[in-house]
């Protein structure tokens, strides 16, 4: 059968009929490929796999970071309409006694902010600071006949555990804002590590014996004149599945972090939902100041009793009225912009479950044959069905891989690394889902904004040991087809030859 008029190709040049070559890759037959073309199509095969599995890995992060973006926004936006809601509630309902707590406040939400974005804070002793701070303030604000120092709001702070000044609502509070927002960064955590994990998999390179068989399956029925035969559905898997196997050993660990994702997303809805926790502040801590001023008397003679009377004030001023509660009520249910969000997020979590063993058929799908050419298919030998069995998921169901020599006792560190990564991030969520605080800043040393691509270093909001995501879509490369354009024809074989010609002359230009 001959093939197309010599084109020239790096120092070969390819004569105008098929020749018997001793090929190292594709069968030995007449072919229309030489030992140069065949090493310039390995190249190309490499560079080809290892971009199609980037580029499905930058799919699945453009969706991480698209979730990641949503809720961080989202949770932003609560815990500032939180605080606006509190400074003008409180301006309208207690007037004067406002300014003189304001700062207490502030340092509130700062504190939470701070924590939500990653920043070293025991959001447990922030809160109880919130308390105390809040009591000094108000002692002596409600006490404007007594001059009082530091040393006496000492003896009063120790006071306040066994005589409660503000009811049972810092208990109660504590315990649904830590869960909210320990469950808030816990999640927006487990999707930058989820991020981190996916594109170092992505990253990890191919053997040699993979690109022999990519080659083989890919650009081999060029050599051998049969362009138009597209490889046999199991025959591609098979490549695939020997191919991925090192990633594909990521499933399980992958699945339980979605899972356990999932259960983080639930406690965002359940019992309480985060919107109403975080928006019902200014109403709580309102009834709390209020249960003061209501129990004042009493709240001042144990104290007096414990701590004796303090000195009266030589310039006494007048006494604060006492406030009204002006925060609007909140719904304990989400929020219908909650209620989407969480929705969403769930979807993807569920939705990416099966990445890793689902890849080799996603990279099939435009490769292989259809049903109704499981006879005329590249079988990687000829154009014939192919008949060994397809092989099961990860490294030790490839000892028997008929298309890819794998050494199961030699796995990639690189995914053995995001195994154990992903099993210590598995264990500080399901800690942290009872709303145990949970440190993730040493939970991979390997975790950084350093070279991640994740998030411009500027504008990381995290702690710089925990890399945010970069929220904007990342950028596509585009990566040739490996559907040639060729003729399908039986008719005129020798045109698979030219396409195969000119496909090496564009290699070999652009290796220049």
């Amino acid at each position: 059968m001959s093939c197309a008029a010599g084109v020239s190709l790096s120092l070969s040049v390819l004569g105008s009929k098929k020749r018997r070559e001793h090929l190292r890759v594709c069968p030995q037959s007449y072919t229309c490929c030489t030992t140069g073309m065949e090493e310039n199509l390995l190249n190309l095969s490499r560079r080809e796999f290892e971009t199609q599995v980037k580029e499905s890995g930058r799919t699945l992060q453009a969706s991480i970071s698209g979730q990641y973006k949503s809720f961080d926004d989202y949770f932003l936006q609560l815990l500032n309409r939180s605080e606006a809601s509190l400074q003008s509630s409180f301006q309208t309902g207690f007037g004067p006694l406002f300014s003189q707590v304001a700062k207490v406040f502030q340092d509130l939400y700062s504190d939470l902010r701070r924590y939500y974005r990653g920043t070293k804070v025991n959001l447990e002793e922030a809160l109880n600071e919130f308390w105390a701070h809040l009591l000094e303030r108000l002692f002596k604000a409600l006490n404007p006949q007594y001059s009082i120092g530091e040393e006496y709001l000492e003896c009063v702070a120790k006071q306040s555990e066994t005589l409660k000044p503000f009811g049972d609502t810092p208990k109660e509070l504590k315990i649904k804002v830590m869960r909210t927002v320990i469950a808030a960064r816990t999640f927006l955590q487990g999707l930058v590590i989820s991020g981190e994990a996916l594109r170092k998999v992505s990253q990890v390179s191919l053997s040699t014996e993979c690109v022999r068989s990519v080659m083989k399956m890919t650009y081999c029925p060029h050599c051998n004149g049969v362009a138009f035969a597209k490889p046999c559905s199991n025959y591609c898997k098979n490549v695939m599945k020997g191919c991925l196997a090192n990633q594909a050993d990521l499933d399980s660990e992958w699945r339980n972090l979605a899972d356990t994702m999932l259960q983080v997303v639930d406690k965002m809805s359940r019992p309480y939902s985060a919107d109403s926790v975080i928006l019902s502040l200014p109403k709580r801590v309102a009834e709390a100041i209020l249960y003061m001023q209501d129990n004042l008397n009493t709240f001042n003679n144990k104290v007096f009793q414990a701590c004796g009377s303090p000195v009266l004030s030589s310039t006494p001023e007048d006494q604060i009225k006492r406030g009204r509660n002006a925060a609007e009520e909140v719904s304990s249910t989400p929020g219908f912009q909650l209620e989407k969000l969480l929705s969403d997020m769930s979807r993807m979590l569920r939705d990416v479950m099966q990445y890793w063993i689902l890849l080799p058929s996603k990279l099939c799908a435009d490769r292989e044959s259809g049903p109704s050419e499981v006879d005329t298919c590249w079988n990687g030998i000829s154009v014939n069905r192919y008949l060994p069995e397809v092989m099961g998921d990860g490294l030790a169901n490839q000892i028997n891989n008929p298309e890819v020599e794998i050494d199961i006792t030699k796995p990639d560190m690189t995914v053995r690394q995001q195994i154990m990564q992903l099993k210590i991030v598995i264990n500080r969520l399901k800690y942290a889902i009872n709303g145990n605080d949970v440190d993730f800043q040493d939970a991979s040393d390997d975790i950084s904004g350093s070279g991640s691509g994740m998030c411009p270093e500027d504008q990381c909001p995290h702690n710089p040991r925990l890399a945010a995501p970069n929220t904007d879509r990342p950028k596509v490369y585009a990566y040739p087809s490996e559907n040639k354009k060729v003729a399908n024809g039986r008719s005129s074989q020798n045109l698979p030859c030219i396409s195969l010609y000119l496909l090496s002359l564009v290699t070999v230009l652009l290796r220049r």
